[in-house]
């Protein structure tokens, strides 16, 4: 009964292999050989997704060892087409000297009931098995992911969006682009807002806008080290490092000026400006009134805190966070990662806000 499918297939006749296979699969739809012959169809066709799940449920099925083979040798096929297919992709995107910057790509997270389908199309684009795509795949906040450049990301970042996994990504001249001025302090907050403030050369001048224009909060807290004596090895005493405080961190996306207004608690001078007549005893009373006043100017503004998670998959990244300054002048012994990873987080949610608002 096979014996015609097979000549049509040898001779490349996939019209006159179809139409056999449609009466085949009538009178034998469970023959693991038809579906064998009806996984090959659907490889020379192109669809490739349909191919591959005949394929392995012929391999989770079968026990013939010449069917196994065969499947085994399709997979493979199609393995290979879809590498070479992916490098022409990129090879073609990378062409230009623009596309061939580098760049960072973000996974955003997946919850609820489609999060196991998810995993599976995850790691099936990425070629890794489920269990390291489950880890992968974030369930809260975002997964800084790779790094590379734009245009390969782009490739991958467009499949993985065709299958419905929530990913973006920036270049890093596009998170450069972004102004950072550190308020040093307010000096009026109504009915609009004006800022005493740095920029990068450390020169000081007054900014002012209105409330209106804040388009996003993004908040986070940095780590403060200090040195302590602990016993080690053998009691040995040994200087470790340990957390003495956290920094309060919050960033005002002026989307449309396309610059972040960074307020950091212990660089902020409570001294001065509206805050020159309130009296606390500390530098948390102080940052905690603060709060509640842009609390009350920005109720409805979006606010981003999921830094912690976010910062947690950026310690291997360290080549990528070297490229980008932190804007983050704390006074450390030695340098810290986690000021740029903040500064990172930040400018993806400013640009990520800055999208989202244009297609409005």
């Amino acid at each position: 009964m096979l014996e015609p499918v097979i000549a049509a297939f040898d001779r490349q006749d996939y019209r006159t292999a179809a139409q056999l296979l449609k009466e085949l699969l009538k009178q034998s739809p469970q023959d693991p050989w038809v579906q064998f012959y009806v996984a090959r169809l659907q490889e020379v066709s192109g669809k490739a997704s349909a191919a591959e799940t005949i394929y392995r449920q012929l391999l989770r099925q079968s026990t013939n060892p010449k069917l196994m083979a065969q499947a085994r040798q399709g997979l493979q096929r199609l393995e290979e087409a879809e590498k070479e297919r992916r490098q022409q992709a990129i090879a073609q995107a990378t062409a230009d000297a623009s596309s061939q910057e580098p760049g960072v790509m973000i996974l955003e997270a997946v919850a609820g009931e489609n999060r196991n389908a998810i995993v599976q199309r995850f790691a099936q684009i990425m070629k890794i098995d489920t269990y390291t795509a489950r880890g992968l795949l974030p369930s809260r906040g975002w997964r800084l992911y790779r790094s590379g450049s734009i245009g390969e990301l782009q490739v991958y970042g467009q499949e993985l969006l065709q299958a419905e996994i929530p990913v973006f990504w920036a270049s890093l001249s596009e998170l450069q682009a972004i102004q950072v001025f550190r308020i040093h302090y307010f000096q009026t907050f109504v009915p609009t807002a004006s800022v005493v403030c740095f920029n990068d050369a450390n020169q000081s001048g007054l900014l002012s806008f209105n409330w209106s224009e804040v388009g996003q909060r993004v908040e986070g807290l940095l780590p403060i080290f200090g040195q302590v004596v602990d016993l080690g090895y053998r009691d040995r005493l040994e200087w470790k490092e340990h957390v003495e405080d956290y920094v309060h961190v919050c960033d005002l996306h002026l989307i449309h000026r396309q610059c972040i207004l960074r307020l950091v608690d212990s660089q902020y001078d409570f001294h001065q400006g509206v805050s020159a007549n309130v009296h606390h005893d500390t530098i948390r009373q102080y940052w905690n009134e603060l709060s509640a006043g842009l609390n009350q100017q920005l109720p409805e503004t979006p606010i981003q805190s999921l830094f912690t998670p976010f910062a947690e998959t950026t310690e291997d990244f360290t080549v990528v966070l070297d490229r980008i300054p932190s804007h983050i002048h704390l006074a450390r012994s030695t340098d810290c990662y986690l000021d740029t990873a903040f500064h990172l987080y930040s400018s993806l949610a400013f640009l990520q806000r800055s999208r989202a608002i244009a297609k409005k």
